[in-house]
């Protein structure tokens, strides 16, 4: 870590929030932040609102479309690599943000100015350039009104009792890229490849998102899907008969070579885009959306983010999949809670070269 970028970071935190507006002043005006996120836009809106009204500093909002925001995003960052736009980076995933700060896109060792000292370690990168925060699961959604017993892990859910019967998001995008590149991680690519090879046996069907496969379920065209939690939670608000059910914890004495490891957890990611000449006032808030605040705002949205800052611990729990609602937060039955997102993310061009030659051939 650059002690001395650091302790000057620090300094210039203190010095902006010593001059924080108030009401019995006139505040100097401050210079707007570019946010460049791939975060569902009602979400983002409710966080940069609480930021403007805190602060008074306005926050300008650059997005992308709903099928490739996050990837659409991160090639625009590359491109703008000599004459950086944006302040600060707010992903839904982490996968896109470990591309950027292996591309040198992300201003390195700044975490230790706006991230907590007790925050899970899985969570920050080892080069400090950037944090998670809000998590979100990985999920087996299923037709509650059809499906009596759904599979709980990805082993069960390729098994041949489901044939016709199961999709999922086309990998190329989305957290379904990112769950690929896990499962190949923890698997190996072999093993992996064996997998698709029975979801491709079993007929999976392939969607246009996650939101997407939880609407083939609602209508019928399939039984069982690979989604993420909050788009179940949004078919549950449209009265579909959906409900999920988070990955098993495979008991030691399993000898399989797909193993389940519990619910597969990703986090909101923010960093910095670039600090040396750039607006100071994007740490304020990459500070901010690491708050607790932020963090209980996401929780009891319809998003039902899981918080991971230890303040909102009893918070976590009511939102939590119950394997994980006690303990340690950064193990859970001697395994770590968060995947080794930096591995996953180096096997993701192997692991959608398969899902190309075995899915969509």
């Amino acid at each position: 870590m650059n002690i001395i970028r650091s302790l000057i970071l620090s300094s210039v935190l203190v010095g902006l929030i010593a001059c924080r507006p108030n009401s019995e002043s006139s505040p100097s005006p401050v210079e707007a932040v570019v946010l460049y996120t791939s975060a569902d836009d009602e979400f983002v809106k409710l966080v940069v609102d609480e930021f403007t009204k805190e602060t008074g500093i306005e926050v300008r909002l650059v997005g992308d479309t709903e099928a490739t925001k996050t990837t659409g995003l991160v090639a625009r960052l590359k491109a703008e690599a000599n004459d950086p736009q944006a302040d600060i980076w707010w992903s839904s995933e982490p996968f896109g943000t470990i591309d950027l700060a292996n591309n040198n896109i992300l201003a390195s060792d700044t975490t230790d100015a706006w991230v907590p000292k007790d925050w899970p370690s899985g969570l920050v990168a080892g080069d400090g350039t950037w944090a998670g925060f809000a998590t979100r699961a990985r999920v087996i959604v299923y037709a509650s009104d059809r499906v009596e017993s759904p599979p709980t892990s990805m082993r069960d859910f390729a098994q041949p009792h489901w044939k016709g019967r199961i999709g999922m998001a086309r990998p190329e995008f989305g957290t379904t890229r990112g769950h690929m590149g896990i499962l190949a991680s923890r698997w190996g690519l072999p093993e992996f490849e064996r997998w698709l090879t029975m979801l491709k046996n079993n007929n999976i069907r392939l969607y246009d998102g996650n939101a997407t496969v939880v609407r083939a379920v609602a209508m019928g065209e399939i039984d069982v899907g690979l989604t993420d939690t909050d788009d179940v939670w949004s078919g549950q608000r449209n009265g579909w008969a959906v409900d999920c059910v988070y990955e098993s914890f495979d008991p030691p004495m399993i000898t399989s070579t797909m193993r389940s490891f519990g619910p597969t957890l990703l986090p909101n990611t923010v960093a910095l885009t670039h600090i040396d000449g750039g607006n100071i006032n994007g740490i304020r808030l990459a500070q901010f959306l690491i708050s607790s605040r932020v963090e209980q705002l996401l929780a009891e949205s319809t998003s039902r983010n899981i918080p991971v800052n230890p303040a909102l611990s009893e918070l976590a729990k009511s939102v939590a999949p119950p394997s994980l609602a006690d303990g340690d937060p950064n193990m859970v039955q001697n395994q770590p809670i968060y995947p080794d997102f930096s591995d996953a993310n180096e096997i993701i061009p192997a692991a959608l070269d398969a899902c190309e030659r075995i899915l969509t051939r």
